[in-house]
């Protein structure tokens, strides 16, 4: 029998492959997502999610029940702070509430939420907007033909495996990914340098906690290394344990070799500070501390995304966020090339932008696990500290999927001193959106649009009939005093009054002009042609 045909399929079905189904659905591109566990997240992993993240979910629509679903499990925009124990010596505060210093820079809030209670919101969207999930469901195996990727399934409860033919495969399967694996693509970096372990506990811990708001405490313990979540209710959590110490002093790095309940139970009440607490071990699990990324993001129709392009130490919450904003780089770019907007080429430029990000990311969430967890690991080639708001908002991409810049751009941009730089995410700023306050992201549509300044009349005229001509989704916006009335637009961006950017839908920068000129038009359709790889 001939194989079902479908435009994308998912292998993986975690918080990153269901931010790619959502993406995905909420540009009507079909899909089939398989994962092989039969539900979503039962261990509640990477709890902080970024202000990019938040504006990720703010275009579909889930900023608000994302943050309803943050706010029943954790007591938002704590402190992340390091102690001796939580009854002992607090030694260092990263941020006395994660919030601080960086609420003007985007219309969302770092929030803290499990994968436990964020992924089913994900399921249930994707799923409002069409998605077809296959949980239960492993891919086995696939092959890639002139024509698509030959993807056999297995049920994992028993039955008969099928054969899917997807025009492109998203892999989505984890930090040991079996795509990447049997892909043959190698990993670069620093690698596994910890045998770690997760204790899910039950304790009562309030009067340990008393008056202050904890999201993440850091144990720097003279017999252990790791840190703990709390639950809400202050009655349960879990410790992630890096490494304890040797009679020698030395570190002890295979910590997962005992993995016994009275040796966790004793491990809990090692880094609370009281030991005679009663504790109680719900669930351990064994991981690797690893930082490293892959040496390529595709192979042919095939694409890296999430843990499986790059595995990050959960120092700075960055690998969850990294993976999110794959898939969003990556879905808008399916989903033109599947309707033919633009030429294929243009999926190119997700290992360009992505493949350089990642493997910055990667080396900031190492060094934070050096400088703040395990200062005996070596610091031979560590990458000096980059501040958080720079690594969450500053991606810079150069790519043929942008214009071409004048000089040698930056690593990264810094979002508290915008330049409107091409390659840059577009600048947060407050706007009046049909009476209520907006922000200058919410002017971008599911197409790529133009943003003009107040004088930048001829850009948006310009702007209507290229969308013509080029029967593509571009629209445009007259950022004037009725929308921008503190008149910020402008100057943030660089631009005189008359300038413009065109702005991608994932809301970065794809090219900016300061005065029209004569042809405005015809500026505009070499660019969007360039950028389309038409």
């Amino acid at each position: 029998m001939d194989a079902e045909r479908v435009p994308v399929l998912i292998a993986g079905g975690s918080l990153v492959g269901l931010s790619a189904s959502m993406l995905l659905a909420a540009r009507g591109v079909d899909h089939v997502l398989v994962e092989r566990h039969p539900g979503t997240a039962i261990h509640p992993r990477a709890a902080m999610f970024h202000q990019r993240t938040m504006e990720i979910f703010r275009e579909v629509g889930l900023q608000e029940e994302v943050e309803a679903a943050a706010e029943r499990e954790f007591v938002q925009n704590g402190a992340i702070v390091a102690v001796e124990s939580l009854a002992g010596r607090e030694l260092k505060y990263f941020f006395r509430s994660v919030n601080d210093g960086v609420e003007h820079l985007s219309p969302g809030t770092r929030v803290f939420i499990t994968q436990v209670g964020l992924e089913p919101v994900l399921r249930r969207r994707a799923a409002e907007l069409g998605a077809r999930h296959h949980f239960g469901t492993e891919l086995a195996g696939f092959e890639q033909r002139a024509d698509g990727v030959s993807c056999v399934l297995r049920p994992r409860a028993g039955g008969p495996e099928r054969t899917v033919l997807a025009q492109y495969l998203i892999a989505a399967d984890g930090a040991h990914s079996a795509v990447r694996q049997r892909l043959g693509i190698d990993l670069l970096g620093w690698g596994a340098f910890a045998d770690c372990v997760t204790i899910y506990f039950k304790a009562n811990v309030k009067d340990l906690i008393g008056e202050r708001n904890l999201s993440v405490v850091y144990v720097n313990h003279p017999e252990l290394l790791g840190f703990f979540r709390f639950a809400i209710t202050s009655d349960s959590g879990f410790l992630a344990v890096f490494s304890t110490t040797r009679p020698d002093g030395t570190q002890d790095r295979q910590v997962g070799r005992d993995l016994s309940a009275e040796r966790c139970a004793g491990l809990v009440r090692t880094a609370l500070g009281v030991s005679d607490l009663p504790v109680e071990i719900d669930n351990v699990q064994r991981w690797d501390a690893t930082a490293a990324y892959a040496a390529r993001y595709r192979d042919g129709r095939v694409f890296l995304a999430g843990d499986a392009a790059h595995v990050m130490p959960p120092t700075g919450g960055f690998g969850g966020n990294a993976g999110v904003a794959d898939a969003h780089n990556l879905a808008w770019k399916l989903a033109m090339v599947l309707d033919g907007v633009a030429g294929p080429a243009l999926l190119d430029s997700y290992e360009a932008e992505r493949a350089p990000i990642g493997r910055i990311t990667t080396e900031q969430a190492y060094t934070r696990y050096v400088l703040r967890v395990d200062p005996s690991l070596s610091d031979d080639g560590l990458a000096g500290p980059v501040d958080d708001p720079s690594i969450e908002l500053g991606a810079l991409y150069s790519s043929a999927a942008v214009a071409p810049q004048p000089e040698d751009p930056p690593e990264l941009d810094d979002p508290r001193q915008p330049t409107g730089r091409v390659g840059a995410r577009l600048p947060h700023l407050p706007v009046t959106l049909d009476g209520a306050t907006g922000s200058t992201l919410d002017l971008v549509g599911p197409g790529f649009t133009v943003l003009a300044g107040p004088e930048g009349e001829a850009w948006c005229r310009a702007a209507a009939a290229v969308a013509d001509a080029l029967d593509l989704p571009l629209t445009a916006h007259l950022v004037g005093p009725l929308v921008d009335r503190a008149g910020a637009f402008p100057a943030a961006l660089g631009l005189p009054p008359s300038g413009a950017v065109l702005v991608r839908p994932d809301r970065v920068i794809a090219w900016r002009g300061a005065h029209p000129g004569t042809a405005p038009d015809e500026e505009l359709k070499r660019v969007l042609s360039a950028v389309l790889a038409r």
